[in-house]
């Protein structure tokens, strides 16, 4: 400290154990008129109780409390003064030295100014929303206002005095320590700069931490840093406002993937709906089907729909959903049979981003797509073995993890599933789990071939005809009694599938006004009995084998002649005929049908 700077100071001086002055102010000591040299002190301090005086400054010498404004009456040159000295011990270097300030007694204008503008500063900070401290030069805390305390629970007389780091910024929020050198609150006190932070935290009182953001600001003086003020906020509101924004974000995320997979399912699915969107018939095999439809839908039950492949499976699972309480919730499909076995449980329960090789991101499962609906497992028999126990686990408890993830997702579903498989006989030899095959089998529905309501054939056949034309850009077209005749006295193994593959050949081979069934059916599976025709223009008559074989010969031929004598490919002859180029041909050489000669 420069002596000489201390102007308004009466004296500032520093004594030894033996009460020897060792240092004083420039201008004491010209107000003593005494040379450069040892001074004693009585000749230090001319106050007129003396004795006293340097009684109390040798009990604070020898440890006791520090003198704070002692009342000392200064003759001195001139007019004599009142003034108030302030005495207190302090370790310099290797020894302790007693420092003691007297300066003159403010009068009460002074008193009062003084008293006035500190009260002012006070109500400021004190009024201050953010947490403030003052720093000496060595990061000790010199002030610490109102907010501080609201903030992070330390008084003002707990941290003043202390480095304020060791204290509330020792840590960081996961406990690891944090270096008081790496500490910015402190670097503005190394480099003078001014210091910004928005991701740390505070320790409080009560052991607990805080989220701040602070700036740590330089105190300068004549170029010379002198301490620093740190100005400090709770941002734990703006971080759970964060927070609540990063949820909402992620669960708008998250409807929005299960919205574009709903998407992309009823995309994949429009072309089912419409040719399927109505169970048509009314013999009494689909009757009694519909009676179990009725019995079941507003149960909970899972239902196992049984049947052969084509005979519309799906439709019924449709009627059941659209038909229960959960009929406004999705119903998603999951083909078993067309899933990868190594994507079997992603595509069941998702997976997060990075799960595995080319988890890009997260995907929601079809089990938490269909939740609050129904979740329809086609073709249940093919899941394979060991992955059953785990769609088991997640139908009976409700819940499951997506791969990658720890954390438990929570669904309500309903379950539909159905196989052309006989499941009783696969539980049998061991390739499906018996406990879930009676979990899925509460109350099984068979639905029956098409070759069993031969009443329903002339109906499809002819609303799939009305959908077609309209598809294709066709007039509308019907069928004869004679064509229906022909549809019902067909086998059908393809059942209902195949029945509306042949009506959309047979309306793209229309040229005119009359449907061309005789080119599109030819070659499908007949029933094994004699034929029977009913032309539309005449009696009834019984054609023999031979008639058959004639027709079946002069049909070929015409579809030949047609196709151009091309017997493969989309626009072929056997793709008409639904044969195989190999048939085709085959049957060619047992009728000696060549190109060459027309026919044969």
């Amino acid at each position: 400290m420069q002596w000489t700077q201390l102007e308004s100071t009466l004296m500032v001086a520093k004594f030894d154990q033996s009460m020897n002055c060792l240092a004083m102010s420039r201008p004491w000591l010209n107000k003593l008129n005494h040379p450069d040299g040892p001074l004693s002190f009585e000749h230090s301090l001319r106050a007129d109780n003396l004795p006293e005086l340097k009684q109390r400054l040798m009990a604070v010498q020898a440890g006791g409390e520090p003198l704070e404004a002692y009342p000392v009456h200064l003759p001195g040159e001139g007019p004599s003064q009142d003034c108030r000295l302030s005495a207190w011990l302090e370790q310099l270097e290797d020894r302790p030295v007693l420092m003691v300030v007297v300066l003159p007694r403010p009068n009460e204008a002074v008193r009062e100014a003084f008293s006035r503008l500190r009260t002012e500063y006070e109500l400021i900070l004190g009024a201050a929303g953010e947490g403030i401290y003052g720093l000496d030069k060595e990061g000790r805390a010199t002030f610490a206002n109102a907010a501080s305390t609201r903030i992070l629970g330390w008084h003002a007389k707990d941290i003043l005095g202390t480095r304020v780091h060791d204290i509330h910024h020792h840590s960081h929020a996961d406990g690891r320590p944090y270096p008081r050198e790496a500490c910015p609150i402190y670097a503005a006190l190394q480099d003078g700069e001014v210091h910004r932070v928005d991701d740390e935290v505070f320790w409080r009182h009560d052991g607990t931490c805080v989220p701040v953001e602070y700036v740590s600001t330089p105190i300068m003086q004549e170029g010379e840093i002198q301490g620093a003020v740190i100005v400090f906020r709770d941002i734990s509101e703006r971080r759970a406002h964060e927070r609540q924004r990063e949820k909402a974000y992620e669960e708008i995320t998250q409807l929005k993937e299960e919205l574009e997979q709903e998407r992309d399912y009823l995309r994949d699915e429009i072309n089912i709906t419409t040719h399927f969107g109505e169970i048509i018939g009314e013999s009494g095999a689909l009757q009694r089907t519909l009676a179990q439809i009725q019995a079941v839908a507003d149960t909970p039950a899972s239902v196992l729909i049984l049947g052969e492949s084509g005979v519309g499976k799906e439709m019924i699972a449709r009627a059941i959903h659209n038909k229960s309480e959960r009929g406004s919730g999705p119903l998603i499909k999951v083909n078993c049979a067309s899933i990868p076995k190594d994507l079997f449980e992603s595509e069941f329960f998702g997976h997060v981003k990075g799960a595995f090789t080319g988890a890009t991101r997260d995907r929601i499962g079809r089990l938490q797509l269909a939740n609050g609906g129904t979740l329809f497992l086609d073709e249940v028999g093919e899941i394979p073995l060991d992955l059953q126990g785990k769609l088991l686990r997640a139908l009976q408890e409700r819940e499951f993890e997506r791969v990658g993830d720890e954390r438990t997702v929570k669904v309500n579903v309903r379950i539909v599933a159905a196989t052309n498989r006989d499941l009783a006989a696969e539980v049998k030899a061991g390739r499906f789990r018996e406990d879930l095959y009676y979990r899925l089998s509460v109350f099984p529905i068979a639905v029956p071939p098409l070759r069993d309501r031969v009443a329903d054939i002339p109906l499809l056949a002819q609303h799939f005809l009305t959908l077609n034309c309209r598809e294709l850009g066709r007039h509308p077209l019907g069928l004869s009694t004679a064509q229906k005749k022909l549809l019902s006295q067909h086998d059908w193994p393809g059942n209902i599938r195949e029945l509306k593959n042949v009506i959309e050949r047979a309306v793209i081979l229309t040229q005119g006004d009359r449907l061309r069934l005789d080119l599109a059916i030819s070659g499908t599976s007949t029933r094994q009995e004699t034929a029977t025709i009913l032309p539309d223009d005449e009696g009834r008559e019984f054609l023999t084998d031979l008639d058959m074989r004639q027709m079946e010969k002069a049909n070929m031929i015409k579809a030949l002649r047609y196709a151009n004598w091309k017997i493969s490919g989309e626009d072929g002859a056997a793709a008409m005929l639904g044969l195989k180029p190999s048939t085709l041909t085959y049957r060619m050489r047992q009728f000696g049908i060549t190109k060459q000669a027309g026919s044969a």
